[in-house]
């Protein structure tokens, strides 16, 4: 079966992480592979919020984790056999399809034990003829196993505990042979014998069992219904009698009622621990109403997910939607430095260094000699300007502004005009909702040596928000540092309109004097000139941390 395979930008998606996510999804739809979806890892953001209903195109599936579950490896077609049949229909379910645990389950499809198939053998590999004779069973799983009619008695369905005989000998040394037993348990098997069926009657057996499908008579008929024996007619010889009769146990009284079990919802993780320390060969794996979904064993450990992750605008696992680390990623496409984890296998790794990773999704539209269609367009050209800031940061490359003319002709749209839109109605701080909303919309983590650090950005027009908001913001810093364990915190607020940023940290005090900007108050530096996280800020960062230790 094909992998579902899902294209998706890093946590706390922006513009640019969502456009290139479901442009490139698209593009890989029209090349042929259907089972591609776009998808994010963190709700949008106020400037993606607006911009994805003005171009009439839906948000990415939201995807919180991608962390491997207990129902992405199991086959959902478990061999099973109901409560109520005969041990014969088991031993069947484990020769026709070479398993080692059968599920017993009730009408309802929820396991009430398992029959391992070492039971079975414990079972049949008893000695002694008092134990080869017991037979466990009721008089209708005993009907049903020998294909049986009762020409006396009722198919009652108690489970009853009887002792097996095979009226093979003469009268006298039969019943010298059955004088020990109660009457009431005992089984007694015969062909066409009148004076061993009539003798057992007299007897007052529990059950006679006239094999070869031979004509018994009306005689023996009602001498068995006036004594209240069971009188039971099947077309199987003596000897296949005598084997099936022992097969007629119900499964549920060999089943063993505690069994190891997991839900379909669980990480897979916490199926590899039963597997791998519980001492079981099987583990029942169970929806959520308690119905069984299926048998894992430890093969079910290597089957291969059902989907696979296309990174867009990051390469870092640490950036990633959770559990990407445990699922095959195919492609990346990206724009930021490297610091991907290594892969088991080769995969396109396209990266390039320009402003935004829908400038290299707009040219594998050329390569393929495709063209997107208007709002897809659209799309890339408010990722392109949005993360250039309408090509007026510096990471700003002839790439992106030969893009953004052509997506623009494609779009019918003035980019300029666009861009001013995009900005106009997401550069309020109170269109996030609130300050953690603020902090947390594009929040990245970085490492120098051992240390790390996080910074966010948003962009506003006019710094009079933020200067009401700067105390909210700090707290919501510090929660943030705190929760993740940073040295520092910060908050590039950068408006687009002076093209200068102010800088909000939390932390790392003891590298303040390092910074080189000025600071009009404790907390906040003011950079002028500085628009990008990737290409100004995280580098300067970097050298302050490294080179003050």
């Amino acid at each position: 079966m094909e992998k579902q395979i899902f294209v998706i930008g890093h946590r706390n998606p922006d513009t640019d992480s969502v456009a290139s996510a479901i442009a490139y999804a698209h593009l890989k739809r029209e090349l042929g592979n259907e089972r591609v979806t776009a998808a994010m890892a963190g709700s949008l953001n106020p400037q993606t919020t607006w911009l994805l209903p003005r171009l009439g195109i839906e948000a990415p599936l939201y995807l919180a984790d991608v962390h491997p579950k207990v129902r992405d490896v199991i086959q959902r077609s478990p061999v099973t056999v109901p409560a109520g049949a005969p041990l014969l229909n088991a031993l069947e379910e484990f020769h026709h399809n070479s398993i080692r645990i059968l599920p017993v389950v009730d009408d309802s499809g929820v396991p009430k034990g398992v029959i391992p198939l070492r039971k079975i053998a414990e079972r049949f590999l008893v000695t002694g003829p008092d134990s080869l004779r017991l037979v466990s069973a009721s008089l209708a799983s005993l009907a049903d196993c020998l294909g049986g009619s009762f020409l006396a008695g009722a198919p009652d369905t108690a489970v009853e505990h009887l002792h097996l005989f095979v009226g093979a000998m003469g009268e006298e040394s039969f019943l010298d042979r059955i004088a020990a037993f109660d009457p009431a348990t005992l089984i007694v098997v015969t062909g066409d014998r009148a004076s061993i069926q009539l003798a057992s009657i007299e007897r007052g057996v529990r059950l006679l069992i006239v094999t070869g499908g031979l004509a018994v008579s009306d005689e023996t008929v009602r001498a068995a219904a006036s004594r209240g024996v069971a009188l039971l007619t099947t077309p199987l010889d003596t000897a296949a009698t005598v084997s099936r009769a022992r097969l007629a146990t119900p499964v549920l009284e060999l089943a063993v009622p505690s069994f190891e079990s997991v839900s379909v919802d669980e990480p897979l993780g916490r199926l590899r621990d039963k597997l791998l320390h519980s001492g079981e060969t099987a583990v029942l794996a169970l929806e959520e109403d308690g119905t069984l979904a299926g048998v894992a064993t430890k093969s079910s450990l290597f089957a291969p997910l059902p989907y696979a992750l296309i990174l867009v605008d990051h390469n870092e696992l640490a950036q990633a939607v959770p559990g990407a680390e445990d699922v095959e990623i195919l492609e990346v496409v990206d724009h930021h430095k490297l610091g991907n984890a290594p892969t088991s296998h080769p995969i396109p790794f396209i990266t390039a260094p320009v402003g935004s990773t829908c400038t290299i999704v707009a040219s594998l539209y050329d390569e393929h000699r495709m063209l997107p269609p208007a709002e897809i367009a659209a799309l890339l050209l408010a990722g392109i300007l949005s993360d250039t800031v309408i090509l007026k940061s510096p990471t700003t490359t002839q790439r992106d502004r030969a893009a953004v003319e052509r997506l623009a002709g494609i779009a019918g749209l003035d980019w300029e005009s666009f861009g001013a839109e995009i900005f106009a109605a997401s550069g309020a701080l109170s269109g996030y909702g609130s300050p953690e909303r603020v902090v947390g919309s594009d929040f990245k983590l970085f490492s120098q040596g051992e240390v790390t650090f996080g910074v966010g950005q948003v962009e506003v027009f006019g710094f009079d928000e933020f200067n009401e908001m700067k105390a909210e913001l700090r707290k919501a810093l510090a929660a943030r540092r705190e929760k993740e364990g940073l040295e520092l915190a910060g908050l590039m607020v950068t408006d687009i309109s002076s093209e200068s940023t102010m800088f909000v940290m939390e932390g790392g005090q003891a590298f303040v004097r390092f910074m080189g900007y000025p600071q009009p108050e404790p907390h906040v530096f003011e950079m002028k000139g500085v628009m990008s996280r990737k290409k100004q800020l995280v580098p300067h960062l970097m050298k302050v941390l490294g080179g003050a230790r």
